[in-house]
């Protein structure tokens, strides 16, 4: 496999893994948030689930295997009321928009216009969520959230699944 397919590979993979933390997020989102908030909780739930498939689609097209789900993920904080909540919602928006700032970096021509959606979507949605807006949302330096390795004992966090901040 070239280097260049083996990054666009590494990339898709991540973004698939971070649509799986969405989806599980989002399940955790759901549960908590008021009844006002709770469809575009679904909204965002079925979106990433929608996404998530394709990515798996397109990593099978690729001949490779997708990386699966976790049975579960630690979350970055507790969520034990709608704030929290809606906090959450945020975050794993955020988080799923830099994966995608990266898998922009990583592909070219209809899959970079692609991955370039998906982060406005995640961007918009976060904006929605959080009631404000970052300069440049996807870019982990400028937004203050690090995308480092999950920490051990919990699993993959709920906020990206493998290149993201554990609790």
């Amino acid at each position: 496999m070239s280097e260049k397919k083996s990054g666009r590979l590494a990339a898709l993979q991540a973004a698939l893994a971070a649509e799986h933390a969405a989806v599980y997020g989002y399940g955790v989102v759901g549960g908590r948030v008021l009844e006002a908030r709770r469809a575009e909780a679904r909204a965002a739930y079925d979106a990433h689930r929608a996404r998530r498939d394709a990515l798996a689609r397109e990593v099978r097209d690729l001949g490779s295997e997708p990386v699966a789900a976790s049975a579960a993920y630690a979350l970055p904080f507790p969520v034990p009321d709608s704030a929290a909540a809606v906090r959450l919602a945020a975050e794993l928006e955020e988080r799923v928009a830099g994966v995608y700032s990266d898998l922009v970096r990583a592909t070219g021509d209809a899959r970079r216009r692609e991955a370039a959606g998906a982060l406005r979507e995640a961007a918009v949605r976060a904006v929605r969520w959080r009631g404000g807006s970052v300069a440049f949302p996807g870019l982990a330096e400028r937004s203050g959230t690090g995308r480092e390795p999950a920490a051990t004992g919990a699993g993959p966090t709920a906020t990206g699944a493998g290149p993201t901040p554990g609790t």
